[in-house]
């Protein structure tokens, strides 16, 4: 693809998740999270390793605003620890979590960094879990609250609000199939998730509007297309059913404010609260998009079970990711009607550890970018991109094998290096031009 040229209007930012790069997981008063819980369990994440530490950003963060401030970037987008701010998930908040995302904010505006702050990447404390978690219809009540709590304190000074990140992931990951926190696999409980997610954005929305009339809210959605890996109609039905689960589940609150009549027709419950997911479309002001590639789904012939098979011969990362550009723009131009403005909110490209010339990642990132700026010249209504992610960060259940930072991490020292992509992201910001 030819190189990118970026608008003088686009929005150029990094995003981040609490649980992945803060550590500091037990203290200052903050409480356990799922993912402390289900990381200290034996067998869950490669090699047994835990996001204990992070990458140290719990203290380092200014340091890490710097090298956001440096790379000329225009925001940052970063989730809020639930269990940090309210230890038992709810109740009394603790006045050391709130005031450390106060640092995060005023450390922002002071560098000329615009805040965007994502309320939910996964970390439900662990209490809540403990009182049914997701499946639970008062979760929504849970969330609402906490929503209004962070809203109020920041809500001065922050404008973009998110309320979820993939909420997907941890309704199928978590309860689903169980590789995610809490590891459950109960797929009843993860349809329950799925719609007390969708509840939730709305109950969470209308809490952060009280809270902070000026918001502009928005949800973060993952879009990586689901395709049958062949012809056979076993793998047709099953990338059908990631769709409608992983996607569909999502996307017709958001953007019509209903299910798709095959998720109620398998759940007829769901309907008894269709005036609320009506107000969905109401609530949002935008809509994020993350965007990695496509999966190839698939039976497999030995197990019967689902997953992801990569074709042979197709361009992979080191984690077995298809690598597809042109999926991005396929399913940018597919919302060109949402009627929301879009933001790609992450996009990044995993390396195994100590490649500080990744060239790889700058090629990815040129030819995705690239990709998202052709949507919009079609008529796209894209207004930023963020790459996926500042400093390598513990990757979920790949541990720390996997790394999709702009800056290496020293495991041992915590010290940060920029690598070439970051000069090469540093010099499309200044300049504008790839």
């Amino acid at each position: 693809m030819t190189a990118p040229t970026i608008p003088p209007d686009f929005l150029l930012g990094v995003s981040t998740a609490a649980y992945q790069i803060e550590g500091a997981w037990d203290e200052d008063g903050k409480g356990e999270s799922v993912w402390d819980r289900f990381c200290h369990t034996p067998g869950t994440i490669e090699r047994g390793e835990t996001g204990d530490r992070g990458n140290g950003h719990y203290r380092r963060w200014a340091e890490d605003l710097d090298l956001i401030r440096d790379a000329g970037l225009d925001a940052y987008r970063f989730s809020i620890g639930w269990p940090r701010v309210l230890p038992a998930g709810a109740g009394a908040a603790n006045e050391a979590g709130l005031a450390f995302y106060d640092r995060i904010v005023d450390g922002c505006l002071e560098r000329g960094i615009e805040p965007w702050v994502c309320l939910y990447h996964w970390d439900l404390p662990q209490a809540l879990e403990d009182r049914g978690g997701w499946p639970v219809r008062d979760s929504v009540a849970w969330f609402a609250d906490y929503a209004g709590l962070v809203a109020a304190r920041l809500g001065d000074r922050v404008t973009r609000w998110a309320t979820f990140n993939e909420p997907s992931n941890p309704a199928v990951l978590g309860y689903a199939t169980g590789v995610h926190a809490p590891g459950r696999r109960d797929f009843a409980a993860a349809a329950c998730a799925i719609h007390h997610l969708n509840l939730a954005h709305v109950a969470g929305a209308e809490a952060i509007r009280a809270a902070a009339p000026r918001a502009e809210i928005g949800t973060i959605l993952a879009l990586n297309a689901f395709e049958p890996s062949s012809d056979d109609p076993a793998d047709v039905s099953a990338a059908a059913f990631a769709d409608l689960v992983n996607h569909q589940s999502f996307t017709g609150p958001a953007l019509h404010g209903r299910y798709p009549e095959a998720l109620t027709a398998a759940f007829p419950h769901f309907a008894d609260d269709a005036e609320i997911i009506a107000r969905t479309p109401a609530t949002l002001d935008w809509l994020g998009v993350n965007y990695y590639g496509p999966f190839r789904i698939g039976i497999d012939p030995i197990t019967g079970t689902t997953g992801p098979r990569p074709r042979a011969g197709v361009f992979t990362t080191p984690i077995g990711w298809e690598v597809d550009a042109a999926g991005m723009r396929d399913w940018l131009l597919k919302l060109r009607n949402a009627g929301k403005p879009l933001y790609v909110t992450e996009n990044g490209f995993p390396l195994e550890a100590g490649d500080l010339e990744d060239e790889e990642r700058i090629a990815y990132l040129r030819d995705h970018l690239a990709a998202a700026l052709e949507a919009r010249a079609a008529g796209v209504d894209l207004r930023g991109y963020f790459v996926w992610t500042l400093v390598d960060n513990f990757e979920w259940a790949f541990g720390w094998r996997t790394r999709f930072g702009l800056v290496a991490l020293d495991l041992h020292t915590l010290d940060r290096t920029p690598k070439r992509s970051y000069r090469w992201l540093q010099g499309l910001a200044r300049s504008r031009a790839a």
